[in-house]
């Protein structure tokens, strides 16, 4: 298992990640603006599924990748800094807000499951966000690399849905709120831009040394 300080800073990490809009969140309240809460939770569920299969397939060719190139460990690390400066970029750039009214056909509830899945399947910076972070934080001197890829990804994933499932249930309520603050929104992105580009720094120095 990975130390209690490496759940908490990749946990933070993930925190900065799933805050930073991208498709599963505009999903999510487009489809909890448009049919409602139970929908957004249903289709939280299909995310959760996409995330849980890119994280094991991530655990496993990890577990290998560490285990036959060692030396190419420094390379991945530098590959996670340059992702989490990349999301600092799209925060820094972006412009439309993910609670921009979007309306989405109705479906039932394994329609729903579905599609969050195949929403987040079909995003391919799900699997470099794996494969990328994750080795930063494991440490094969503590044994069992794929029970830490696990630990570590669940960590992300549980993380991903806490905020999720809070944005599900304020999608509404924030979009209103958002409508007439576009400033609000703004320093949102810039915030967060600011803490993704501080831990790419941070991430790319440590790589160094």
């Amino acid at each position: 298992m990975p130390s209690l300080e490496t759940l908490l800073v990749f946990a933070a990490i993930s925190l900065g990640m799933v805050l930073t809009p991208g498709p599963n969140m505009v999903y999510l309240v487009s489809r909890s603006i448009s049919q409602g809460r139970a929908a957004g939770l249903l289709s939280l569920l299909g995310v959760a599924l996409g995330f849980v299969f890119y994280m094991l397939c991530a655990a496993l060719g990890i577990t290998a990748f560490l285990a036959t190139v060692p030396l190419a460990y420094d390379a991945v690390r530098f590959a996670g800094a340059i992702y989490l400066g990349w999301l600092a970029w799209q925060a820094f750039t972006g412009r439309s807000s993910p609670f921009a009214p979007r309306n989405l056909p109705r479906h039932d509830a394994r329609r729903l499951v579905a599609m969050g899945f195949l929403t987040n399947l079909l995003n391919p910076k799900i699997a470099v966000m794996y494969l990328s972070l994750l080795p930063q934080f494991i440490d094969p001197a503590r044994g069992d690399v794929f029970g830490q890829a696990v630990a570590l990804g669940f960590t992300q994933i549980c993380v991903s849905i806490a905020v999720n499932a809070a944005i599900v249930f304020a999608a509404a309520h924030v979009a209103a709120f958002l409508a007439g603050r576009p400033l609000f929104a703004r320093i949102q992105r810039w915030v967060m831009g600011t803490v993704l580009a501080g831990l790419a720094a941070r991430m790319a120095t440590e790589a160094r040394t």
